[in-house]
């Protein structure tokens, strides 16, 4: 397999300097080039032809978000942002991923351990970009109908995603009714920049889209994004229960995890609606099992709208997925799914 050739993009000496020098110690990553503004790594991308490209969010001359954009919409490839941990880092880092960023990564900081971990992080997720199915920019779709009266009532949908599922809930969060049943995500994500997404959903939707709190009451029409951080999510009491944030270690590679979720929602049964969109790794593919033997209606992204098929594909082999749908079928499913129900035991 030939290495993946990769562009940095950073305005920074020293930071294109430690990029180059945690790319190359891979082997099977080639560092074919680094530019200091987007101008010169637009004459770069044509001359050079790299497989992925990694972008500074801020930079002299042109911001990272408008080269973004600009990539997009005239040669789109995989990009993988570099940002800070910061609110602004976050809010830029939320924009270039619902632009068609690929994944981001926070730039390299802290003890020799922390670089090193940094360092292994870039080069999975570089990689992983590589194997990624690059977009055209945002897509919107179309608004579903009211289910008011529909058979939803009662019902809770419960999500899980990672790379790639910003840009996808950015689509399909949208296209929900305001009268929709309530709505538990795990994204992974930092702490940092959960809220920031949430708001920035928020913002676009007409159901209500927040960061969930410990304690608060699931409502329908309402959006709960699980706070990236120390706690995995879990929805206690059924369809008009309460979330519950539970410190805990990494499940399945993740705090928190969608396998949690998951399986804090497979004893509503016929009362729940699980979907799990794209993503690298395994995770929700064991909590999904356990939602479609106890009777709930389960979805998973299709290969083919995937930027990554990677958990979508692993719940699948699981038997955890009853059938895959497209992004841009996926709002009139769940919906559709709210109102059936599927017999225990069937799987």
């Amino acid at each position: 397999m030939q290495p993946v050739r990769t562009l940095i993009v950073d305005d920074s000496a020293s930071m294109r300097a430690t990029l180059k020098r945690m790319l190359s110690a891979d082997p099977d990553i080639e560092v074919v080039g680094m530019a200091p503004e987007p101008f010169a790594a637009r004459d770069m991308i044509k001359t050079l032809n790299p497989d992925v490209l990694t972008l500074d969010v801020e930079m002299p001359g042109m911001d990272g978000l408008s080269f973004l954009e600009r990539i997009m919409r005239l040669r789109p490839m995989p990009v993988v942002m570099c940002s800070t941990l910061t609110a602004r880092g976050a809010e830029v880092t939320i924009e270039a991923l619902r632009l068609g960023a690929v994944d981001y990564v926070t730039k390299p900081s802290g003890t020799p351990e922390d670089i090193e971990r940094d360092a292994a992080l870039l080069c999975e997720k570089v990689k992983t970009a590589a194997r990624s199915a690059a977009r055209a920019g945002p897509t919107r779709l179309p608004p579903q109908p009211s289910i008011a009266g529909g058979g939803g009532a009662g019902k809770v949908i419960a999500i899980g995603s990672s790379t790639g599922g910003v840009e996808a809930l950015f689509s399909l969060l949208p296209a929900l009714p305001v009268d929709c049943p309530p709505v538990l995500i795990v994204q992974h994500m930092p702490a940092t920049f959960t809220r920031s997404f949430a708001a920035r959903l928020n913002a676009e939707c007409r159901v209500n889209v927040v960061e969930a709190t410990d304690g608060a009451t699931v409502q329908p029409g309402t959006v709960y994004i699980a706070p990236g951080g120390d706690a995995h999510m879990e929805l206690n009491g059924g369809a008009a229960g309460r979330i519950k944030l539970r410190p805990g270690d990494p499940v399945t590679g993740h705090r928190p995890s969608v396998d949690v979720l998951f399986r804090s929602v497979a004893p509503l049964g016929a009362s729940a609606v699980g979907a799990i969109l794209t993503g690298m790794g395994q995770d929700g593919a064991a909590g999904l099992l356990a939602m479609r033997r106890a009777g709930a209606r389960t979805l998973g992204q299709s290969r083919e709208t995937c930027v990554v098929y990677g958990m979508p594909r692993a719940a699948m082999e699981a038997g955890a997925v009853e059938r895959e749908v497209g992004l841009s079928g996926m709002p009139e499913a769940l919906l559709k799914a709210c109102r059936e129900t599927v017999k225990v035991g069937s799987v």
